[in-house]
């Protein structure tokens, strides 16, 4: 007696496959700033903004926003300031940017850009 077999099902396109796909139906989308730039500026705009508004405005989870702070926190651009239950962040607009193309200008200039303030 033979044994039939069913026709096999429809294979599942392998992760690069995918990609193609995605990136041929969807334009790809970039920025000149990375979201710790966005931090930045935003920041820069509104001192006493919460996590949450931060987020929201660069468009990141609140967790990105939180490990973004605190990479920019520790770097020395940011210092996180107690003000009762809120954070204010005082920017540190003398640091230099870290790409040694940028290295010789300091954040303030950039901000200068979106904020019309040094």
């Amino acid at each position: 007696m033979a044994v039939r077999r069913s026709a096999s099902p429809a294979r599942a396109p392998e992760a690069s496959e995918a990609n193609e796909l995605n990136a041929s139906s969807a334009p790809r989308q970039w920025t000149f700033l990375t979201n710790h730039g966005h931090v930045l500026v935003c920041l820069s705009r509104n001192a006493d903004a919460r996590i949450r508004d931060i987020a929201a405005e660069v468009g990141i989870t609140e967790r990105a926003a939180q490990g973004i702070l605190a990479e920019l926190e520790a770097d020395g651009y940011v210092t996180k300031v107690k003000r009762g239950r809120r954070n204010r962040y005082r920017i540190h607009p003398e640091q230099t940017f870290r790409h040694p193309a940028e290295d010789s200008h300091p954040v303030g200039d950039l901000l200068e850009i979106f904020t019309n303030r040094k």
